[in-house]
């Protein structure tokens, strides 16, 4: 019996080979039908092509979440592909090597990151939680980061900014919503090696050097997968309101 078995999950920015998609292996091998939801057509149908390969069940569902009728319409198909919505991970986002310190920083790049990490987490809540309701209860996983909760040299601000508003807001769903019984929780990781976040390293100094941070070495996508699998299944019944620093032990130093 898995941990998810029963259970529908949509997972954002799962179409790369990062944090997303190994989420969506990972669920799929613990029972739940998954919705790959990302940008790239190509990058999504890889993933839900390994899932299958897996013996999983995905579907690959075209999703812009920066568009809110993109959003609307793939949690409607969600809906009408697997009869229900019971977990919401709003894993879309990231940085560019264009972020900086707010004096350097574009305008562009700001709401660049504005738009994709925090109004997309926004647009996806506001169309999955009423699902979520209907189905009488369920899990929103966001995705903030460690530099919503420490400073970071280097510059990273349009990042650090969108990321601070999704750990707020992550805790405002989180009392706003319990008496639907949905939980609401945020992971917050360190560097984690997905192909983007190994190419800035390459080519950012101050990136690199995050490395010496980390306590236990550099985490895998993997090691964030599982904190989201903790955080989706019933085993965390009573968990909401949660930022689960899973950096290496970055904000313990």
């Amino acid at each position: 019996m898995g941990r998810l078995d029963g259970k529908v999950a949509f997972i954002t920015g799962s179409g790369s080979n990062g944090i997303g998609r190994a989420a969506t292996l990972l669920f799929t091998r613990e029972g739940a039908k998954v919705v790959v939801a990302d940008i790239s057509r190509e990058g999504g149908e890889r993933t839900v092509a390994l899932a299958r390969d897996l013996g999983g069940d995905a579907t690959f569902i075209h999703t812009d979440v920066t568009e809110p009728e993109s959003v609307q319409r793939s949690i409607a198909e969600t809906v009408k592909t697997y009869g229900k919505l019971n977990v919401l991970y709003n894993n879309a986002g990231g940085s560019t090597m264009q972020d900086a310190s707010v004096t350097e920083l574009s305008i562009e790049e700001f709401w660049r990151a504005i738009k994709l990490d925090l109004f997309g987490t926004f647009l996806c809540s506001k169309y999955g939680i009423p699902e979520l309701i209907k189905a009488g209860g369920g899990a929103v996983i966001n995705m903030t980061s460690v530099v919503a909760l420490v400073g970071m040299k280097g510059g990273r601000d349009a990042y650090t900014s969108a990321k601070g508003g999704v750990l707020a807001l992550t805790r405002s769903m989180a009392v706003n919503y319990a008496k639907h019984k949905i939980r609401v929780n945020a992971i917050a990781p360190g560097a984690t090696m997905s192909d983007r976040v190994r190419n800035m390293m390459t080519s950012d100094k101050a990136i690199a050097a995050m490395e010496r941070q980390h306590l236990l070495g550099l985490g895998q996508p993997e090691d964030v997968a599982h904190v989201a699998l903790f955080l989706a299944s019933d085993e965390a019944r009573i968990v909401t309101g949660v930022i689960v620093p899973a950096d290496s032990g970055w904000t313990a130093a």
